[in-house]
């Protein structure tokens, strides 16, 4: 399996040495992080640590940051019983409590008319489409953005925002709900007082300072400019692709997308066919977000955007990191542009 390329970093990032190393030191601590002895202060030391690190990484110095189990978990807890307007091309968790229903154009850019009765991503899963975000939004999933482009929490103008350990190389299970310090929050899990009273249950201290560390890393990568390397491999493949496939659509190519991510449609080549061939090939791709993978239908992002059914079901997303190399990318292309090539011989007899 080592020559295997890895080409879908949105749908998660693998686990950064910095958080391995962090969660195997966590495992020797032994207290649990609400007792008040020895042990249990160094184990919320190690909780307190990854907060701060991570509020860090946001620039969300000064809010409150609630752990949770994901971006899902913390999308349920800023959500429920709200009556939030959205729109099609959010993630299912938060579409799961919200309207769905602000218009989208050609490009993945969304409509909000009331801020404040509004959730809407800072970028997109499957097209990496960054919006604009307007002063006054209540909730913003800042999943994808966090770690590939720079922003800041407390400059965004947002009440709150949703966020996963495991896109920027953090471990899988761990996530958080960011907000203003003293916002006003139901908690939807209840029991003991952990998590300011906001989310019961004891911390998973292993995963929490596994976030923490990876965090702190992707902050450090983006200051240092990785991810601009990472936009110009994703500019080759896209201007390579082209090159050998003329009619081949690029969603949100007209609008600002974060720097790894492109989704192309090969009309009537399906995209589930697409990602098995790329996998058989050696090559990890997606059809779309990684939580509606292995559903047969078409993208509801794209169908948001105005593509049609055929259209929509035609594409497949390939996402890159800081490890993908040039010679990766290029020859994903070749590989690709010689399967649509028998996969067209195939349509056309």
């Amino acid at each position: 399996m080592t020559d295997r390329v890895y080409l879908d970093w949105n749908a998660t990032a693998p686990l950064r040495p910095e958080a391995r190393a962090a969660m195997i030191a966590a495992m020797d601590v032994v207290g649990n992080p609400s007792s008040v002895h020895a042990e249990g202060r160094a184990a919320r030391a190690i909780v307190e640590r990854a907060r701060a690190q991570v509020a860090s990484a946001l620039g969300a110095d000064g809010a409150d940051i609630v752990f949770t189990s994901g971006a899902t978990e913390a999308a349920a807890l800023a959500l429920v019983g709200r009556e939030l307007e959205s729109a099609q091309v959010e993630h299912d968790a938060v579409l799961a409590w919200t309207s769905g229903a602000l218009p989208v154009d050609e490009n993945g850019r969304v409509a909000v008319t009331d801020p404040a009765r509004s959730a809407l991503q800072l970028a997109n899963s499957e097209t990496g489409v960054v919006q604009d975000l307007p002063e006054g939004l209540a909730v913003s999933d800042l999943t994808q953005a966090f770690g590939k482009i720079p922003f800041a929490f407390n400059w965004l103008g947002i009440g709150m925002g949703l966020v996963s350990a495991h896109k920027l190389g953090g471990p899988k299970g761990v996530g958080a709900l960011v907000l203003r310090r003293g916002a006003d929050l139901a908690a939807q899990i209840r029991g003991g007082g952990q998590e300011m009273g906001r989310r019961a249950g004891t911390e998973n201290v292993i995963g929490i300072a596994g976030f923490g560390a990876a965090a702190e890393a992707a902050a450090r990568d983006l200051a240092d400019g990785v991810w601009s390397r990472v936009a110009e491999f994703r500019n080759i493949l896209e201007n390579a692709l082209e090159a050998g496939a003329e009619d081949v659509i690029f969603a949100g190519r007209g609008a600002r997308r974060l720097p790894n991510t492109l989704t192309m449609i090969s009309p009537g080549w399906k995209g589930e066919t697409q990602v098995m061939q790329m996998d058989l090939a050696g090559f990890a791709v997606s059809a779309g977000s990684a939580c509606s993978s292995g559903k047969v239908r078409a993208s509801r992002v794209l169908t948001a955007m105005g593509f049609d059914a055929v259209e929509a079901a035609s594409a497949i997303r390939v996402s890159l990191g800081p490890e993908t190399l040039e010679e990766e990318v290029l020859r994903f292309a070749d590989v690709w542009l010689a399967a649509r090539s028998r996969a067209r011989a195939r349509m056309r007899a």
